[in-house]
């Protein structure tokens, strides 16, 4: 049974640039304007700032400034969508097919997970101490 549970440990699963890692960022950004809906586009946008949140006047930014991000959004938005494709089957995001294309929207139960946004509480890690500073500036 053991040997059943343990079969995958050499498979890395990555946190950084991972779905979990923005599909968590897509559901405080929707929670925040709940109940509006955003497309993918306007969630990779989102994404991108919050990423890069001193760009704008924010705190130190998520991720390293490096001088080169012109590549950067089309490598957002497949993983902005990976992201959303997996709180949606966390119950955190739905989706909305209208007129107007595919939008998304935080579920209610969206704000239960995102009160556990403190991070630094639970974890020692700096990069999830960022990311609560982000949300309180934010």
């Amino acid at each position: 049974m053991a040997e059943d549970v343990n079969e995958d440990e050499g498979d890395h699963v990555p946190l950084f640039n991972s779905a979990l890692e923005t599909g968590v960022r897509a559901v405080v950004v929707l929670d925040a304007v709940f109940p509006r809906f955003f497309d993918l586009a306007h969630l990779t946008w989102f994404d991108h700032l919050v990423v890069h949140t001193l760009d704008i006047g924010g705190p130190s930014s998520l991720h390293p400034d490096i001088p080169q991000r012109t590549g950067e959004l089309l490598v957002r938005r497949r993983l902005v969508e990976e992201g959303v494709n997996l709180m949606r089957r966390l119950h955190l995001i739905d989706a909305e097919i209208s007129e107007k294309g595919v939008r998304y929207q935080a579920r209610e139960e969206a704000s239960a997970f995102v009160d556990l946004a403190p991070f630094c509480v639970r974890t020692s890690t700096p990069r999830t101490c960022r990311m609560a500073r982000w949300l309180s500036w934010g």
